[in-house]
């Protein structure tokens, strides 16, 4: 059984041991449009379900594969940030002995934030990290003690799951946090479907960015105080934040 990061969307930042993985598949699970961004074959049985139940389908790729399957399990991005490999070692700790002995592999790829950082340079050369604003698993006042602790620390910040219909506040919750220890002159990177024929990136300031809009395809970076924006005659400009701290 394989876990596959499919990366971002472009099927050339697919690595070449994903598709290897693919291709040997007999049963591909996972969410609908990350089942569906995989063409279909003959010989690949596709059990696409909704992005609520991420354990019942870890159980379901397990007892195909302890029936003998091979089975791939996709997720969008890599599958070990904020995605399915967790999702699966937990069904196996908590599941069926047997499911211990399993040839289980995870093959990684291109995650959301890193794909939209090479799109304008080096936002993520310092120190940083990612937080989930989804609060399906873990309460809001965990999010916002991490968020206020790192934003402390100074790290760059990457959100996954700014926004939704169920959580339209909690994005412009966290950049006041973020107002809070940084300065209204702060790059945010809006990202939306990086590599997909829609994709869009907005570079904005802190205090622009607390009035624009996201939704789930979005990733939100948020510069730390030595993030740096080098200005272009034509395009956006390029970002990056310096791996030296003055001291």
């Amino acid at each position: 059984m394989t876990v596959i990061g499919l990366g971002p969307g472009d099927p050339r930042l697919l690595t070449q041991a994903a598709s290897e993985a693919l291709a040997q598949a007999e049963d591909l699970i996972g969410y609908f449009p990350y089942v569906a961004r995989v063409p279909e074959r003959e010989g690949l049985v596709r059990h696409a379900s909704d992005n609520r139940v991420e354990v019942d389908r870890a159980r379901h790729a397990l007892q195909l594969a302890a029936s003998g399957r091979r089975v791939a399990v996709v997720s969008g991005g890599d599958p070990g940030v904020f995605a399915m490999a967790a999702a699966v070692f937990e069904a196996v700790e908590h599941g069926e002995p047997g499911w211990r002995e399993l040839d289980i592999t995870v093959e990684p790829g291109i995650t959301a934030m890193l794909a939209a950082a090479a799109r304008l340079g080096a936002p993520l050369g310092g120190d940083f990290c990612s937080l989930s604003l989804s609060d399906n698993l873990k309460p809001w006042e965990i999010i916002t003690a991490r968020l206020k602790a790192v934003f402390q620390a100074d790290f760059v910040v990457a959100l996954y799951n700014p926004i939704s219909s169920a959580r339209p506040w909690q994005l412009g919750h966290a950049l006041g946090l973020a107002a809070e220890f940084r300065t209204g002159s702060t790059p945010v990177i809006f990202a939306r479907s990086v590599s997909r024929p829609d994709e869009a990136i907005r570079v904005l300031t802190l205090d622009e960015a607390r009035e624009a809009t996201a939704d789930m395809a979005t990733v939100v970076i948020i510069g730390a105080s030595g993030t740096r924006l080098i200005a272009r005659e034509a395009g956006a400009p390029f970002v990056y934040t310096p791996r030296s701290v003055p001291g």
